[in-house]
């Protein structure tokens, strides 16, 4: 890696990871101390127009955002072209949410969804207004700005969320930081940002981005929808209550994963599509990507499940334990979730989202079909069919990558086998050590401290390469 690419790549997850911890950190908090003044019942409400969310945002992107980012030749005309193009298509869904608000309540049996969806899905034309801006700052990694706006958007937004929770509000706290938080960052973003929108509009440029992002498009929403599968047959088979404590538990599953991820991701994205021509050094580098990445989510997330029932009872109290059973298992789901997402990663720096739209068609109806098999069984069993999906999954991911840059499913596999075998020893020391104490902050405790010595002075005895990487990215300014 040259030094100009090492030294925008360190800026970058530098302050990619300041934004991402900074802000996820604050509304980790935040959700914690609503939790005790809300109830499962509210998240749940919440959670079932999850999906509704999702999609639309990523209809609103459509792919955009990473053809603007991957775009060597990218002018002002594709720039406002995506800008208006984000207008039109929120302002559309919004009216189609509006409608179908009292059709989505009684597919739930739940009155309260109408009001509810009516106004929190007012955020999706907040989020369009600052698509480019986000683009062109990532383009430039400059993360710093977005971690300015992000986190000033979080704690104001988190402040007022937890004053209407403690009055009483219930689930409209909720909805209103949503909105706040939306609407404050991207008003920071506008205020940041050198760029404003010209009055310019080409189908030729809309033509060129869309063929490419239009893969992307139809990939993300596959995983979207997939992804919220689980919270509409929970929400309809089960309870809204049921629903919170999954959701909370894979919230705290995705605090580590998604977030070191989307760091990781942001970052490669612009990095690895500077060397896209020049296999050799971009399969070299990938790898290097590949095994610092597990070597840090996947303690992270093991170690969060040893401790899991510990920390759930302690963070948000006993009403929520059957939260840290889910968590437990969740956890061995998302830690392969960063590996997936950089494997992904390679094929649009390769430009190659025609392949990235056919995996998803595959690992989608794998998907569905596990989550087909294990519903009958209960929620606990659906979180087991979580980990088998994903490790399948992540097998046909692979496929490609080893056709395109030869590191494919074995090769992953022996790169990351000893950070595995270390992270699962630690989790068996942790669960028989926690099996002789009393009380959950003993257990919490203990757990924390002997996870980070044993796996710390464990890859320091057996010299792992990544741990000297870490320390050397730490170091640098």
């Amino acid at each position: 890696m040259s030094n100009t690419l090492k030294q925008k790549a360190v800026r970058g997850v530098l302050w990619s990871t300041v934004e991402r911890f900074s802000v996820q950190g604050v509304q980790f908090l935040i959700m914690i101390v609503m939790a005790r003044l809300l109830t499962p019942h509210d998240y749940g409400i919440i959670g079932m127009l999850a999906i509704f969310l999702a999609v639309s945002q990523s209809l609103i992107d459509s792919g955009f955002s990473q053809a603007l980012i991957r775009k060597r030749d990218r002018t002002e005309v594709d720039n406002c072209t995506v800008f208006y193009f984000n207008i039109v298509v929120s302002t559309l869904l919004y009216v189609i949410l509006y409608v179908s608000a009292p059709f989505v309540a009684d597919f739930y049996d739940t009155p309260q969804l109408c009001p509810v969806m009516r106004v929190v899905c007012l955020g999706i034309m907040f989020n369009s207004l600052a698509v480019v801006q986000r683009a062109l700052f990532t383009i430039n990694v400059d993360f710093k700005t977005q971690a300015k706006a992000a986190l000033t958007a979080s704690v104001t937004s988190g402040v007022v969320g937890v004053a209407m929770a403690y009055h009483g509000f219930g689930v409209w706290s909720l909805v209103t930081q949503q909105l706040l938080n939306l609407g404050i960052n991207t008003g920071l973003l506008w205020l940041l940002s050198k760029w404003r929108p010209q009055f310019v509009y080409s189908w030729q440029s809309f033509h060129e981005l869309f063929s490419f992002g239009s893969k992307l498009l139809a990939s993300g929403l596959l995983d979207t929808i997939y992804r919220n599968i689980y919270p509409i047959v929970i929400g309809k088979l089960f309870s809204a209550s049921s629903l919170g404590h999954y959701t909370r538990a894979h919230q705290f599953s995705e605090f580590p994963s998604s977030n070191l991820t989307g760091i990781i991701q942001r970052v490669t994205y612009p990095v690895l599509c500077e060397i896209q021509d020049d296999d050799e050094r971009l399969s070299n580098i990938y790898r290097r990507f590949l095994k610092l990445s597990a070597f840090v989510i996947f303690p992270l997330m093991i170690g969060l499940s040893s401790v899991a029932q510990p920390f759930v009872n302690i963070i948000l109290g006993p009403q929520w334990g059957f939260c840290g059973q889910l968590l437990q298992i969740i956890c061995f789901s998302m830690m392969w979730y960063p590996i997936h997402s950089i494997n992904l990663n390679l094929l649009q720096v390769k430009g190659r989202s025609d392949l990235f739209l056919r995996l998803e068609i595959i690992k989608k109806i794998l998907g569905v079909s596990v989550l087909c098999i294990t519903a009958p069984f209960g929620l606990v069993v659906m979180c087991y069919g979580q980990i088998f999906n994903s490790i399948v999954a992540l097998a046909i991911n692979t496929y490609y990558t080893g056709k395109l840059i030869n590191v494919g499913f074995l090769r992953q596999m022996c790169d990351l086998l000893p950070t595995m075998a270390l992270c699962l020893t630690m989790f068996a020391l942790i669960l028989s050590v926690n099996s002789f104490l009393p009380g959950n902050m003993a257990k919490l405790c203990v757990g924390i401290v002997l996870g980070v010595a044993f796996y710390s002075l464990a890859s320091y005895a057996f010299k792992f390469l990544e741990l000297k990487e870490l320390l050397s990215l730490v170091r640098r300014k």
